[in-house]
């Protein structure tokens, strides 16, 4: 299983990343988790435009599937003729959500994407086993975790602390965990994690490798959220950039 980070900014663009956007690689089959504003310029840039397999969106927040808008033109407009329709897993409301986004007049995206509700629970794509729960997060978003020859992938999605993050960490090989605030300051409640609180959530599921994400550099010092992290988990530390590659 390999991971390759297309876009890791936080809630918005940054100056040197795309928002959300992960590809996880297995037996030829890609799965893109997340797609969000600016993303589908990375997809161009570390993967085939039209070698998705299918798509994982944890949330329906702009810097988490915007680019699914988008790609409605690579798929649908293609000059050698419309590409099969994607499956997509996402919350309830993808469809419209992304269709209203699309085209003011709401036009539908069946022909492009399949789409199948998520739930909590555990279930295939393709070689992959993927099993999701709602995290604490303001609109339904669900935590990942992908499993695929005994290797573990873990990713946060947006959240707060939470229970259903642990049981969704516990034992990865890589967890994949945004860290989006300072600690030691006021920050708004039930929305994101803080670095601090990142590392805490690895040692407490006794995860491997802690891979931080979601950083907002407009907001919070990488540096001190990177040691509020260590501080709090004595494995590796590492802030992930767009384009890197991780094999499990």
């Amino acid at each position: 299983m390999r991971l390759t980070v297309l876009g890791c900014a936080g809630s918005f663009p940054g100056p040197e990343s795309a928002c959300s956007a992960y590809l996880v690689e297995a037996e030829g089959f890609r799965l893109l988790i997340d797609f969000g504003s600016g993303a589908l310029s990375a997809l161009q840039r570390y993967s085939d435009l039209r070698s998705v397999d299918a798509i994982l969106l944890t949330h329906l927040h702009c810097d988490h599937m915007l680019d699914a808008c988008t790609y409605v033109v690579v798929r649908r407009y293609d000059p050698a003729g419309p590409l099969p329709a994607l499956p997509v897993y996402a919350p309830l409301g993808a469809a419209e959500r992304i269709a209203a986004a699309y085209s003011a007049e709401g036009e539908p995206v069946d022909d492009v994407y399949t789409f199948y509700g998520l739930q909590p629970g555990t279930f295939p794509i393709g070689p992959l086993m993927v099993t999701v729960d709602r995290v604490n997060h303001p609109v339904e978003t669900y935590g990942v975790r992908i499993e695929h020859n005994g290797r573990v992938l873990a990713y946060s999605s947006d959240t707060a602390p939470c229970e259903a993050l642990l049981r969704l960490a516990a034992g990865a090989d890589l967890f994949l965990c945004e860290a989006s605030y300072m600690d030691g300051v006021a920050n708004p409640p039930d929305l994101h994690l803080t670095g601090g609180e990142a590392g805490e959530a690895a040692t407490k599921a006794d995860v491997a490798r802690l891979l931080l994400t979601h950083l907002v550099p407009a907001w919070a010092s990488e540096a001190s959220i990177v040691e509020a992290a260590g501080a709090a988990y004595a494995g590796p530390v590492e802030v992930v950039r767009p384009g890197a590659r991780y094999d499990l």
